[in-house]
């Protein structure tokens, strides 16, 4: 990962939240990038490995279920998801990254979709089997993180599953710079979604250095979903 392609990613997400677009930058950051993976710094070409060892170590039967991934950049977590069985829908706000993620996938099974998680399609509430976030809200602001969590909430099924790995820090450490890890207490306002914490892990991942990560897992137990707010970014 070039620190050179952090910080151009840094300043993008500063320049934007100083207009009062705090999603503005994804579009700018994949279309400048010219074709070129290594100008996005999350961009590993690979699955993410903190995802891929829950699933592994999950039983979960995948026939008939939908998963749907949450600001999927290029696809690879996608691309596992469905490589496991899963009808998969991937959507990411840069119109750019998705017909990356096309190209580099042209026979694949997933949906890929330009989408907006804070006005996500209607069609999308309450259908997916298992909701998959990874390493999203972590690069959004804190002010409108709640209503992120809100939005991703609504799209899971009644009895489904949210995993949501990201950074994570405790209440008292500074954020730092963009990615912000985020404190378990801001995970939980998953559980005041009408969802239940089955699981939640905080370790050290296997990176050079390791940085520390929230592993945290919910499920919907109700019928009916809460309705949204009237709060958007």
């Amino acid at each position: 990962m070039s620190a050179a392609n952090r910080a151009r990613a840094r300043r993008l997400a500063s320049q934007y939240l100083g207009q009062n677009d705090p999603l503005g930058w994804f579009e700018v950051l994949y279309s400048t990038a010219n074709g070129d993976s290594r100008s996005i710094s999350w961009a590993d070409m690979l699955a993410n490995p903190n995802l891929l060892s829950w699933l592994e170590r999950e039983e979960m039967d995948t026939s008939g279920k939908k998963a749907i991934i949450i600001g999927c950049g290029l696809g690879d977590d996608a691309e596992a998801l469905s490589q496991r069985g899963f009808d998969v829908v991937a959507f990411d706000i840069s119109k750019t990254a998705i017909q990356w993620c096309k190209t580099r996938f042209p026979d694949s099974s997933v949906r890929y979709v330009t989408a907006d998680l804070f006005r996500p399609p209607s069609s999308w509430t309450s259908v997916f089997d298992l909701v998959v976030e990874v390493y999203t809200l972590q690069v959004l602001p804190a002010k409108i993180r709640q209503v992120a969590i809100e939005r991703i909430a609504h799209l899971v099924a009644p009895g489904g599953k949210i995993i949501v790995i990201s950074r994570g820090r405790e209440p008292q450490e500074n954020p730092g710079r963009m990615p912000w890890p985020l404190t378990q207490r801001e995970l939980s306002f998953f559980k005041t979604q009408g969802l239940m914490e089955i699981s939640f892990e905080d370790f050290l991942d296997q990176e050079d250095p390791p940085v520390r990560r929230f592993r945290g897992v919910y499920k919907r137990n109700t019928v009916n979903p809460p309705q949204y707010g009237d709060i958007l970014p």
